[in-house]
């Protein structure tokens, strides 16, 4: 675990983050698994605070575990990797706009959880 510093305190909030393709198609295999792994780290060229530790990606499903600094919205940050890779796959990969008929690739909303520190590390 890295603290990280802000201009008034310091900070490491990590995320859990889940999140499914529209419909839960299981299109997250092969190339485009491997196109998607490239871009999901593409936020950080906007966002340099925001880091994404680890991901996980599944037929059906992403995980991040992501830093994310307070002065950041988690919906906001998680909005906008999800609008950017859906954009990317889409202009990547033509066949996915004949999988769904509108231009969206992700199903609207994810889930987050906090990944809590012991009692160790506080002190």
């Amino acid at each position: 675990m890295r603290v990280r510093l802000s201009a008034h305190g310091a900070y490491h909030h990590q995320y859990h983050v889940v999140w499914i393709p529209k419909y839960r198609k299981k299109i997250l295999k092969g190339e485009l698994k491997q196109y998607l792994e490239e871009r999901l780290f593409d936020i950080q060229t906007f966002h340099p605070d925001v880091e994404i530790e680890q991901y996980s990606i599944q037929v059906d499903h992403v995980h991040l575990v992501i830093v994310i600094p307070p002065k950041y919205a988690v919906s906001d940050i998680v909005g906008k990797i999800k609008a950017n890779t859906s954009r990317a796959l889409r202009k990547q990969f033509p066949w996915v706009q004949k999988v769904y008929w509108k231009e969206v690739v992700w199903s609207p909303g994810f889930f987050s959880s906090t990944v809590g520190v012991n009692e160790d590390v506080i002190r």
